[in-house]
């Protein structure tokens, strides 16, 4: 798979923060981790995520990995 090949992995973290009335920055502080790599994981735009991270997202927003990603299958075609 090229590097600049799309994936199909969605981040949903805009909806849920919406949802919790919490800002990115305010996540960010609690998680322990910068604007900036929360941001390119909103965004979409992360290669990869540390479960530790993963984790502690959940925790703080008090959901489910499920909550925050999904998979959007390719058409095959």
């Amino acid at each position: 798979m090229p590097e600049e090949e799309l994936h199909s992995i969605r981040i949903h973290l805009d909806r849920v923060l919406a949802e919790r009335g919490m800002t990115l920055t305010e996540l960010a502080a609690q998680v322990g981790i910068t604007v900036v790599n929360l941001s390119v994981l909103k965004n979409g735009r992360a290669k990869a995520i540390r479960f530790s991270t993963l984790s502690r997202i959940c925790e703080v927003l008090h959901c489910q990995p499920g909550d925050l990603i999904t998979h959007t299958p390719t058409d095959p075609a």
